[in-house]
């Protein structure tokens, strides 16, 4: 996770949060890469504390900036070793952590003739809309490159009411559940 290395080859440049759907996203962007001959670019991008919505919090531990640039760098291994099981994606390129907001230091990797840009999709409430901005409507705005938005997992939203129905103590439908299991595709 150090400078980007130049390449002749095309790139496909995926936007990693740690997020299900940006895992959901960096396992399409493999095969994607896969598919088309191109290197695989895992992106982080991230913000020190002090700037934007969280300068507006209460003050965290005194955490030097490069602490918090260690701590991405982890994240983004986290989310390799997620979704690939270590960090070999098995697909020649690079991981990069990145400085910046997610939209426009995505957009700035992905700036190459024969880039694809991907990035997790979906998932967003009505209050994580209203207070942070849409990484993927920025990219979709800005980027110079196409722009590959992968929906999250059909068992997400299946996922997400069970765990809504359990805080709630709500009795478990077992029967919806079992339809949606039946349902989903076998990659979901």
């Amino acid at each position: 996770m150090s400078e980007p290395r130049p390449s002749p080859l095309p790139r496909v440049v995926v936007g990693v949060s740690g997020s299900p759907g940006s895992l959901t996203a960096l396992a399409r962007a493999a095969g994607e890469a896969r598919s088309r001959g191109a290197e695989l670019w895992p992106v982080l991008a991230w913000e020190p504390p002090d700037t934007g919505l969280t300068a507006r919090r209460p003050p965290v531990a005194a955490v030097p900036t490069g602490e918090w640039e260690l701590l991405a760098a982890q994240r983004l291994r986290d989310a390799l070793g997620e979704v690939f099981g270590g960090p070999d994606t098995g697909v020649p390129g690079q991981a990069l952590v990145v400085r910046g907001a997610p939209g426009p230091a995505l957009v700035r990797t992905a700036d190459r003739d024969g880039d694809l840009l991907v990035l997790g999709a979906g998932g967003r409430g009505r209050l994580r809309r209203a207070l942070w901005p849409s990484v993927g409507r920025y990219c979709l705005a800005h980027a110079g490159c196409p722009v590959l938005a992968v929906p999250p997992s059909p068992l997400a939203a299946a996922l997400t009411a069970l765990h809504r129905r359990n805080a709630l103590r709500l009795r478990l439908d077992t029967g919806h559940l079992e339809h949606e299991f039946d349902t989903a595709p076998p990659d979901a």
